[in-house]
This record gives C-alpha cells, sequence and structure tokens, in this order.
C-alpha cells in the first residue's frame, strides 16, 4: 500500500481551531470512508496549553456535528515540517511562524492557509474564536468543515 498523506492543522494553542479543523477532516475522510488514506493531527505554535483537551465550547460545538474531539494539545515540532506533507495553517501569524521554523526553501511549498480551501471568496484566514461567543465556535466549525471539503478537493479525492 502506498505512504498515507499527512496533515498537520496548526493553531496558535490548538485548542480552538486546529483541533476543530483536524475533527471536521477526520469526519470528512471517515464519511468518504477513506481513512487509510491519511494520518491527521493538529498543533500549536505555542506550548500554553500542553496536554489540555479542546477548548470546551470547541468540543461542545463539534459534538453537535457528531464529531468527538479527545486530542490533547501539543507544540509543533521541528520533526513535523519533514515528518508532514500539508502544513494547514489557520492565520497569518501562524504561516510566519512556521515559515520561519523551514531550514530548506523547498519545505515552504506545503504550507497553507486553511481558509484558502474555502468555497466562497471570504478572507484565507480562520478567525480565532477564543475571545468569542458560542456563536464565533459556530461560525470556525463551519468554515473548517467548509474547508476540509475545498482541500480533500484539493487533493483530488
Amino acid at each position: 500500500m502506498e505512504n498515507k498523506i499527512k496533515i498537520l492543522f496548526i493553531c496558535l494553542g490548538n485548542i480552538c481551531r486546529s483541533p476543530a479543523a483536524e475533527g471536521a477532516f477526520r469526519n470528512l475522510v471517515k464519511e468518504r470512508n477513506l481513512e487509510y488514506k491519511f494520518e491527521i493531527d493538529s498543533c500549536g505554535t505555542s506550548g500554553y496549553h500542553d496536554g489540555e483537551l479542546p477548548d470546551p465550547r470547541t468540543r461542545k460545538v463539534a459534538l453537535k456535528r457528531g464529531i468527538e474531539l479527545t486530542h490533547r494539545s501539543r507544540k509543533l515540532r521541528q520533526s513535523d515540517l519533514d515528518n508532514y506533507d500539508y502544513l494547514l495553517v489557520m492565520d497569518d501569524q501562524n504561516f510566519r511562524e512556521v515559515i520561519s521554523l523551514m531550514r530548506e526553501d523547498s519545505v515552504k511549498n506545503k504550507v497553507f492557509k486553511f481558509a484558502k480551501f474555502r468555497s466562497d471568496s471570504g478572507s484565507d484566514i480562520v478567525p480565532d474564536p477564543y475571545y468569542g461567543t458560542e456563536k464565533d465556535f459556530e461560525s470556525v466549525q463551519n468554515l473548517v468543515e467548509d474547508c476540509s471539503i475545498g482541500f480533500l478537493k484539493f487533493l483530488g479525492e
């Protein structure tokens, strides 16, 4: 069997956006019976929340859609830059942070802003809902689900 496509979702603290995106993409892949093709994870550029479950609001919104988020927050490691095929970041700050860690220019072509894969012509960032309301978390979940579909199409699936 061919190697799995390794995808890493990245935000700042790895408790809101990147676990929501990981869960949404994992769920989409499961629905389409493509689990055998992918290795999926998420992390943060900071280690602020290492070992923590996603934010309770992130988990609540995902669970309403049948997605259980059990991922434990972790910080981006240098080895991730080599090990993953796609590094999907949530905003400009995280994009710059990931690019700054790259040792080789050739690796930069695997870094994408995840919202680039949205179906409409909106912003290419996934906004951080942390200081917002549950409605903001719902909006992020909607966006990462939409971007997941777009990214899967980008991969030719």
